[in-house]
C-alpha cells in the first residue's frame, strides 16, 4: 500500500489532509466536528467519493467520542438516534452527488436503530447506540482499502484479457482523469488501483493523466501520485485526449480509459467528474475500452438512469481564477508564498457543473470488489449477481 495518506484517524482523532495544498506542501487539518468535515468536504480539502464518506463518518464518530452537544441533545435513546440523524443528514448536503456518502449514512442510521438496548438505563443505552455507531464508521474505514484492492486486481485482469492494444512485450497504456488513488480513497485507489495493480505486475506500459479542470486534480494530485509512485506516466491538458487516442506511436497507443465513479445507478449510467463522457465518447470511436472503477458502494439501485443525478454545480471563480505557489524567477516553487490570479475577464457569465453523466452504452465494464460486470446479450448492464441482497431489497426481482 502507499505511504500517501489522505486520511488518518485514531479514536478521537481525526486528520484530513489538506489537498488544495498539494503537490507543494502537506498539511493534515484536524476535524472533530460535523461542521468541520462539512467545510472540509465543501471546500474540496478532501475528495473522492470514497474518501467524502469516510470523512463524514469519522468526523461524526470523533464528535459523537467527545461527547460534544450529546448530552443536552440526547438524553434517552431514542434522542440519541435523533442527534446522530440529524448530524448525518446534515453532513450529506455537503456532497449529495457522491453516491458512498449517502450509502454510508444509511447504513449509519441502520446501525444506530438495529442497538438491542430493551431493559437498559436510559445513559447506559445512549452510550451503547453511541459505541455502535463509533464501530461501524472505523469499519467503513477498514473495509476500503481491501476493496480498493480487489478492484485493482479484477481491473487489471480483465483489462490485460481485453485489450485492444499491447505492446511488443504484452503491456497496456492507458489515460485516467481526476483523482482516484491513495488521496480518493483510504488507500491503493479505485481507477488509479487498478493502474497502481498493472505497474506492481510489470504490466503497465504508460500512463497518462489529463489535468481536470477546472479544479485540476488530476495536474494536482494524480499527476503527484503517479510520480510518488515512480509509475511511468505523462500529463496531458483534457483537450489532448483526442489526439492522444488518435496517435499510431506504439507506445501511445491507448488501450484503456480508467475512470472512477460518484454514482453508478442501475442501468450502469455513471456520474464522475466534468470531461469523464467527452473522453467516453473519444474512446468508443477509437476503439479505446472505457472502464468504470466503482465499489459497490457507489453503486444506486434506486436511482434507475442517469436522468435522475442530481449533478453540483460550483463557484464561477474556479473558471475565472486560479491559485497556486509561485514559481521564481530561477524556476523554483516558494511555497511560502500563494496567489491568485485572475485568468478571464471577471464579469463573464459561467456555467460550472463538477460533474456529467456517462451513458452506460458507452461504458464496456464496471470494476468493482466483487468482480467485472459487462453488459449481456440485451447490451445492458446487470449488478443483481454481485449485490444479490441489496437487488432483492431494492429491485425485488
Amino acid at each position: 500500500m502507499s505511504s500517501l495518506q489522505a486520511i488518518r484517524y485514531r479514536r478521537g482523532e481525526l486528520l484530513v489532509l489538506d489537498q488544495l495544498r498539494l503537490p507543494h506542501e502537506h498539511h493534515y487539518d484536524p476535524v472533530s466536528t460535523s461542521e468541520e468535515a462539512f467545510d472540509c468536504i465543501r471546500s474540496m480539502r478532501v475528495r473522492g467519493a470514497p474518501a467524502i464518506a469516510i470523512v463524514a463518518a469519522l468526523a461524526h464518530a470523533v464528535e459523537l467520542h467527545s461527547g460534544a452537544h450529546l448530552s443536552s441533545a440526547a438524553t434517552t435513546p431514542d434522542g440519541t438516534v435523533a442527534y446522530i440523524d440529524s448530524r448525518l443528514d446534515y453532513l450529506y448536503e455537503s456532497r449529495p452527488t457522491a453516491v458512498d456518502l449517502g450509502n454510508a449514512i444509511t447504513n449509519l442510521k441502520n446501525v444506530v436503530r438495529d442497538v438491542d438496548v430493551q431493559g437498559q438505563e436510559a445513559g447506559a443505552a445512549s452510550s451503547k447506540i453511541v459505541e455502535a455507531y463509533i464501530a461501524a464508521a472505523e469499519e467503513i474505514f477498514r473495509k476500503d482499502t481491501d476493496t480498493n484492492k480487489s478492484i485493482g486486481a479484477h481491473g487489471a485482469a480483465w483489462l490485460l484479457a481485453n485489450a485492444p492494444a499491447k505492446s511488443a512485450e504484452g503491456k497496456v497504456a492507458v489515460l485516467t482523469h481526476c483523482n482516484t488513488g491513495s488521496l480518493a480513497t483510504s488507500g491503493h485507489g479505485t481507477a488509479l488501483g487498478i493502474i497502481r495493480s498493472l505497474h506492481q505486475a510489470g504490466q503497465l506500459a504508460h500512463a497518462f493523466c489529463t489535468e481536470t479542470r477546472p479544479y485540476n486534480q488530476g495536474s494536482r494530485l494524480t499527476a503527484f501520485e503517479l510520480v510518488f509512485e515512480k509509475i511511468p506516466s505523462t500529463l496531458i491538458t483534457d483537450s489532448m485526449a483526442g489526439a492522444l487516442f488518435n496517435t499510431r506511436r506504439e507506445r501511445d497507443h491507448i488501450a484503456a480509459v480508467i475512470v472512477g465513479a460518484d454514482r453508478v445507478v442501475r442501468n450502469g449510467d455513471t456520474a464522475n467528474k466534468i470531461g469523464t463522457y467527452a473522453l467516453s465518447v473519444l474512446a468508443r470511436h477509437h476503439g479505446v475500452k472505457f472502464i468504470v472503477a466503482a465499489p459497490t458502494t457507489s453503486i444506486d439501485l434506486r436511482t434507475e438512469t442517469g436522468a435522475g443525478i442530481k449533478i453540483e454545480e460550483r463557484k464561477p471563480e474556479e473558471l475565472t481564477q486560479i491559485s497556486g505557489a509561485v514559481v521564481g524567477k530561477d524556476g523554483k516553487v516558494d511555497t511560502s508564498r500563494t496567489e491568485r490570479v485572475a485568468i478571464a475577464d471577471q464579469t463573464i457569465g459561467v456555467w460550472n457543473p463538477a460533474f456529467d453523466v456517462t451513458p452506460a452504452e458507452l461504458i464496456d465494464a464496471v470494476v468493482t470488489e466483487k468482480g467485472v460486470v459487462t453488459k449481456g446479450a440485451d447490451g445492458k448492464f446487470d449488478f443483481r449477481d454481485i449485490m444479490p441482497e441489496r437487488w432483492a431489497d431494492v429491485v425485488g426481482q
